[in-house]
């Protein structure tokens, strides 16, 4: 049978009867094996017997006119639980009011379910579009149909078809039991929405969980409980993957409250179940208290000589040799740099730093009769499922994950070794037990955004072009076992790409990157890569701006140039649309009036931009820097081009004012300083976050509608602050910041 055929088949699958006992009407998705493993086509899905609806399609619409939507991806604050539902709602023609979403499970009918990268917008628009606009022509034939009317005289308008000419009106309740039973209509037969003709997407939609997380009701997974749910808490070694040799367990065993204390193997894997000590007790206060008492020895690995200052030394010694490897060699960066009329050289770096969300790590598990119950507040369902089968032997079909909303993941909940450590101690208990991190756990046992240094030089030429970069980057590594070779794995987001701008642009280039071997944890952190490499690039960018007594806005689209697409290359082969960035960029300098404004000693204006995750954006900040060095972040202007339509005006204005705070607080506060083997910082006392009053005082945000793919903004609006506002430090005092956090550096002038 041919691939058309199979797909034909699968298409007339798409919608059939499955009103039982009350019944509506069901639309989803499956998995078509004789396809790719990414295509999915569409397939009815069973309400049962009772009308009970059970979470494995994507819209129930119920006799009474109720039109239940599945947000299949996790909900971690960035709005994706109102907005995919409002791009199905939008093409349903359905009022807004009349829809109630539901948090879908785990399951392969919904295809991907992780959240990260900004990619739930992109991956799944169009495919939601075409699924709200299948119901809605099923829904309008089947009123054809009751009025025996053809169908091109109908229209579908608020949760109703209409009939214009005799004014009849059919709700799509009443409709449900005839449509489930008309045949698929043809991809080529349904029509999709005009963009012009949208009444919701675009519009101003409150989260839909709103009401309930400013009432306190319980949506996270800190909030799960269960009858004859235990509290769990898990003890790990301060020396990251160090085993237990000793533990006081039979002390812990007699103290209040406490049910169960025992040593968990655990592996070698940083991303996965280390070992430790579980302490299980009546309730969390029980278990947080008998931790207070648990004396364990540790056998401390190699990775207690590891310190920042060391770390730091080898970096300064390494930047005098060549790179392990080379990215980008363009040219000759060696003649072009001996050639320059001016040469600038400059070292940054940048700490490690926590993903710091307000909801700790926490999971809720109940192991029974060989198979296992998740819990989790969660961003990547998928790894955690994978784990349990890898780590605990449980086979996938015998586990069902729940996805809570999150309080916060920033990356940090794509690493499933919290899932795992619940899923272990469940299975020695046969009960429900939820384990809860402390803010200390957390912050000692996160997946770390990486440190790094970067070793610059740069050439200008008469004129004050860029003729020259090199850029030498120092980052860190783990040595993990794979096929039973142990090599070093440069950690998540520590790696530098040959396509990073400014390296395709500049004739004589030479990107490399040397491996420092740690035991420190890595993990995506919000707008990974991007939100240090940003910094460092568009920083240096400034200074050579500057050295070439250059304006840095002219400076940057002279680098930008005039080509209209530049293709990928190297490992990322990312290709890169000229136009759409050097558009944000005039757009952001005219919103500010970039150079307008004649500014008095100690403020500044500073400019940066950057291509992450399929966004194109620019910044523009504005800063006060007081003679004794105290920094104001008067306002941040924002010019992004996400695509042709912004999905939830107020999410996307959420997003990147979201994204413009964070990034301050991690330009200002946040480092993590590593001692012996382990974090020195312990909790929100030793690691300062964001206050309101440190927040710029006025964050306005720009949307450029362009012919372009939709795509997501929870990732790309950060990366350009960090360079923005130290550009503008610059401006103001003369002061240039090639070290973070900021508050390392002095910032007093006279």
């Amino acid at each position: 049978m041919s691939v058309d055929k199979i797909e034909n088949n699968s298409r007339r699958d798409f919608l059939r009867k499955s009103a039982l006992a009350g019944g509506g009407l069901v639309l989803g998705f499956y998995f078509d094996p004789a396809n790719s493993a990414t295509k999915r086509v569409a397939k009815p899905s069973a309400i049962s017997e009772n009308s009970v609806f059970k979470p494995n399609a994507f819209i129930r619409i119920d006799p009474n006119g109720t039109v239940t939507l599945i947000s299949k991806q996790p909900e971690i604050g960035q709005g994706i639980k109102t907005s995919l539902p409002m791009i199905i709602a939008e093409e349903l023609e359905v009022n807004w009011k009349d829809v109630v979403i539901v948090q879908g499970d785990l399951d392969p009918i919904y295809g991907s379910q992780s959240a990260g990268g900004s990619r739930s917008t992109p991956t799944n628009y169009e495919e939601f579009h075409r699924l709200g606009a299948t119901a809605r022509t099923m829904l309008t034939q089947a009123a054809a149909a009751i009025w025996q009317v053809p169908v091109s005289e109908l229209i579908a308008r608020a949760s109703a078809v209409h009939h214009s000419a005799t004014g009849r009106k059919l709700g799509y309740g009443q409709l449900v039991e005839k449509a489930a039973v008309l045949p698929v209509p043809s991809k080529e037969s349904v029509k999709l929405k005009d963009s012009k003709d949208y009444k919701l997407l675009g519009s101003r939609i409150g989260g839909v969980d709103n009401p309930s997380v400013v009432t306190g009701k319980p949506l996270f997974g800190i909030d799960v409980k269960l009858p004859g749910l235990l509290y769990a808490v898990y003890e790990k070694a301060p020396v990251f993957g160090s085993k237990v040799l000793s533990a006081n367990l039979d002390k812990i065993k007699l103290l209040p409250g406490v049910r169960h204390a025992f040593v968990i193997e655990g592996g070698t894997d940083l991303k996965g179940l280390l070992p430790g000590v579980a302490i299980v007790a009546d309730s969390t206060w029980a278990a947080f208290s008998a931790r207070k008492q648990l004396e364990v020895v540790w056998d401390e690995s190699l990775a207690a000589t590891q310190s920042w200052e060391g770390f730091s030394a080898k970096a300064k010694t390494l930047s005098s040799q060549s790179g392990t490897d080379v990215l980008r060699n363009d040219g000759d960066v060696k003649v072009a740099l001996k050639g320059a009329s001016k040469t600038v050289e400059a070292a940054y770096s940048y700490p490690f730093i926590s993903h710091a969300s307000i909801e700790p790590q926490n999971c809720t598990a109940w192991y029974k009769d060989g198979a296992i119950e998740i819990w989790a507040p969660t961003q990547n369902p998928e790894a955690g499922q994978k784990v349990i089968t890898e780590t605990l032997g449980i086979p996938k079909d015998k586990i069902t994950l729940h996805i809570t909303r999150s309080g916060g993941g920033f990356g940090r909940r794509l690493i499933p070794d919290y899932i795992v450590e619940a899923a272990a101690i469940a299975q020695h208990l046969k009960t429900p037990v939820k384990l809860t991190w402390s803010r200390e756990d957390d912050l000692r046992h996160d997946q770390y955004r990486a440190g790094g240094f970067h070793f610059l030089r740069g050439g200008l030429n008469d004129k004050g072009k860029l003729i020259a970069w090199h850029n030498h980057f120092v980052t860190f590594a783990n040595k993990v076992v794979k096929d039973g070779k142990s090599k070093l794995e440069i950690g998540s987001g520590a790696n530098l790409s040959g396509d990073e701008f400014p390296g395709r642009w500049v004739e004589n280039c030479l990107l490399e990157q040397t491996p420092l071997e740690c035991n420190i944890p890595m993990g995506p952190w919000r707008a990974p890569r991007s939100n240090v490499l940003a910094w460092v690039f568009h920083s240096f960018i400034d200074e050579l701006a500057h050295a070439a007594g250059r304006d840095p806005l002219e400076f940057r689209l002279e680098i930008l140039g005039d080509k209209d697409f530049i293709p990928g290359t190297g490992e990322q082969g990312i290709p890169y649309d000229v136009n759409r960035m050097k558009h944000v960029l005039q757009h952001v300098a005219e919103q500010a009036e970039w150079g307008k404004k004649k500014l008095p000693r100690g403020q500044g204006q500073g400019i940066a931009f950057h291509f992450s995750h399929r966004g194109y954006i620019a910044q523009v900040a504005e800063v006060t820097v007081s003679k004794d060095g105290k920094l104001k972040v008067d306002r941040v202007v924002v010019s992004t081009d996400i695509g042709a339509q912004i999905v939830n005006l107020s999410g996307a204005e959420n997003q990147v004012q979201g994204s413009v705070v964070d990034g301050l607080g991690a330009l200002i506060f946040q480092e993590l300083n590593i001692e012996k083997g382990r974090i020195v910082q312990s909790n929100f006392g030793d690691y300062p976050m964001i206050r309101i009053a440190d927040a710029p005082t006025q964050v306005d945000v720009h949307f450029l509608k362009t012919d372009n793919p939709v795509t997501g903004l929870g990732e790309p609006a950060l990366p350009p602050l960090a360079p923005a506002v130290c550009n503008a430090i610059f401006a103001a005092t003369g002061i240039r910041v090639r070290q973070l956090p900021l508050l390392r550096t002095d910032l007093s002038w006279t």
